[in-house]
């Protein structure tokens, strides 16, 4: 295996897996990783026709144990200006993650600690082993999950976020998808492997763009009162999808009762 921080490969069909490549530091963050897995996610945002389901994962025992212990040290002389600069690289990797067209899984075993539980909750689907190790640890540390939070908050909520966040309190898979922190959980690899396959046939059985904006639409949607402008606002955002070209061939192939070009 190569020895970069983070590997991309993406298969002939349009399977990008994404891999923290650090097992024998449990995958932990320094600013090499949160760099390689900003310029990967910018990159498949750049090229969303070819890549149809985003795969994030960890090499070895572990997801991620969040953030690398000499990354922290050699930051210890930072001011709050760099400190600032710092975290901004790690909130900008996760938002292009979170921003990505493209449906995406986390697969997590092991350790998904502070940062790792984070990309966890920026993905579009979690898979999580029953025994993995979860928590949001910074308060431990002395500090605060801040730039996690955005996406942990939509995840969870704000009450299991709170006392989550404020407790430090170690969860496992089981727990996580109670919360709807992760939507499977799977008790061995087979079985992730299975959940793997089984997205893996939903993704292709999807039209890309339609994807890319279903995922916008939770966003446009989420929290807002249901009153005539929100009426307004789905009403224009179907009827632009029906009047696109994916749209268009959607309701041809069903009418045709064939599979419509994506699916082929």
């Amino acid at each position: 295996m190569s020895d970069a921080a983070v590997l991309l490969d993406v298969s002939p069909a349009g399977v990008a897996v994404v891999t923290i490549n650090r097992p024998e530091k449990h995958n932990a963050f320094n600013a090499e990783v949160i760099a390689a897995l900003s310029e990967i996610f910018e990159t498949l945002r750049a090229n969303p026709g070819n890549v149809r389901l985003v795969l994030l994962r960890g090499a070895g025992p572990s997801f991620s144990a969040g953030a690398d212990l000499e990354w922290m040290q050699s930051a210890a002389h930072f001011d709050e200006v760099d400190n600032e600069q710092d975290a901004m690289a790690l909130a900008t990797m996760l938002k292009r993650l979170y921003d990505l067209p493209q449906m995406t899984v986390a697969l997590v075993q092991g350790a998904a600690m502070g940062g790792g539980a984070g990309l966890l909750a920026a993905c579009d689907v979690g898979v999580v082993m029953a025994d993995a190790k979860i928590r949001f640890s910074e308060v431990r540390l002395g500090l605060t999950p801040a730039t996690i939070s955005p996406y942990v908050i939509r995840a969870i909520g704000p009450k299991w976020s709170r006392a989550l966040f404020a407790s430090g309190e170690s969860f496992d898979g089981n727990f996580a998808y109670h919360m709807g922190l992760a939507q499977y959980v799977v008790a061995n690899m087979e079985e992730m492997t299975q959940i793997e396959e089984h997205l893996a046939k939903l993704a292709f059985a999807t039209a890309p763009g339609a994807v890319a904006d279903a995922k916008q639409l939770v966003d446009d949607v989420a929290g807002r009162e249901i009153d005539h402008g929100l009426a307004v606002h789905t009403a224009k955002a179907i009827a632009k999808r029906r009047v696109s070209e994916e749209g268009r061939e959607g309701l041809s192939a069903f009418l045709e009762r064939r599979k419509p070009s994506w699916a082929e």
